[in-house]
């Protein structure tokens, strides 16, 4: 029976059937990670105790980078590539224990290049729209959302205060849990929260939309002046750790403007991480309504993204992976395939996604197989 099996597996390999749905790797270190960015070739990962984590070949190897100065401490929740030599660094905790980190020298040397001027706030999320344009998003301090600009590849950053940002930290805030709850490219940034007041996206309105030779001039006026507006997504369950995790956009290819044709939401609440219910959502008219999922997720999902190349979401959490076809309306569990005799948390323990890679605690990296969304 033994033999059988085992030749049963290699005819499907040899024909392309079989196959390992999260390829395990080797990351050399087992540092919870949470920060994951791919940019071209490269890729980034970044977790505790200072950790950062860097592959040229595909992630055949992880070389693990020097620790910048005085962060053996820190927690690394996010990271974004800005080439393949440059990146930028967030960790995450109370007032200077938030803080930016650069380097450009593909992770030998390390920059600080901002630290949370706030005691009381945490950082939580860190994105760059085209490399340029960044976003540092904290925890509500004294009534608004702490947020962050930068139109320079993050050497330099402006506070914002604009209107529609006011909340209280204890009625709304962000995870940094995968930093992904940020999406939006040419000025139409949105983001997602949750906490005791519900799940929200809060949306970019009045203000202009800049598409082509966009001067650094021109951004740095209109988010100074950008209004924002907050609308409530049926995710989470009105707790302190539920709500908005994660957001993802497919681009709309059919029209000139750039702009998304979808977005999709995941979460749910962390401290239930079975709780299928109100684990997802999705919108079509750039995140003013959204709809729960009609077949949700099998659980709490901190990360999702979309692969255009096959035309499918993936989304991932503590308790597995799941795949949508149609745009976040239905999820189905993606499961490691028997045949490939992989191990039953295979596709599981994840906290962040930036495809093809994936990552979780005790240093857990995966690369996707492409012939896993195979449909």
């Amino acid at each position: 029976m033994q033999r059988y099996a085992l030749l049963l597996a290699f005819f499907l390999a040899a024909f392309g059937v079989a196959h390992a749905q999260w390829e395990i790797q080797d990351s050399g270190t087992t540092a919870d990670l949470r920060g994951v960015d791919v940019d071209g070739g490269v890729a980034w990962a970044s977790g505790t105790s200072g950790t950062v984590l860097r592959t040229e070949d595909g992630g055949y190897s992880w070389q693990t980078c020097s620790v910048p100065p005085g962060a053996e401490h820190l927690d690394f929740r996010g990271i974004q590539a800005i080439d393949g030599s440059t990146a930028i660094v967030m960790s995450s905790g109370k007032g200077d224990l938030s803080r930016l980190y650069e380097t450009t020298d593909g992770c030998h040397t390390w920059k600080r290049i901002l630290q949370n001027p706030d005691r009381d706030g945490s950082w939580d999320l860190l994105y760059f729209d085209r490399r340029q344009w960044g976003w540092l998003l904290g925890t509500p301090v004294k009534g608004r959302f702490a947020l962050f600009y930068s139109d320079d590849s993050g050497r330099t950053w402006q506070e914002l205060r604009n209107k529609g940002l006011e909340a209280q930290a204890k009625d709304r805030a962000a995870f940094a849990a995968s930093n992904s709850s940020i999406t939006g490219t040419y000025g139409a940034i949105k983001f997602g929260i949750g906490g005791n007041a519900g799940a929200f996206v809060y949306l970019i309105t009045e203000t202009e939309i800049c598409v082509d030779d966009c001067a650094r001039e021109d951004f740095s006026q209109v988010e100074q002046h950008a209004k924002w507006t907050s609308e409530e997504v049926p995710i989470g369950n009105r707790s302190e750790s539920s709500g908005v995790f994660s957001l993802a956009e497919r681009p709309d290819q059919t029209s000139s403007i750039r702009r998304a044709a979808a977005i999709v939401a995941v979460g749910g609440d962390s401290l239930k991480p079975d709780d299928a219910e109100r684990t997802a959502a999705f919108t079509f008219d750039g995140g003013k309504t959204w709809q729960p999922a009609q077949t949700p997720p099998h659980g709490y999902r901190s990360a999702v993204a979309f692969d255009a190349a096959t035309k499918t979401w993936i989304t991932v959490g503590p308790n597995g992976t799941d795949i949508s076809t149609d745009d976040g309306r239905n999820w189905r569990a993606l499961h490691p395939d028997p045949a490939m005799h992989e191990p039953p948390d295979a596709d599981r323990d994840w906290n962040a996604l930036s495809l093809p890679f994936v990552v979780g605690p005790h240093g857990r990296i995966g690369k996707l197989n492409p012939k896993a969304l195979a449909h």
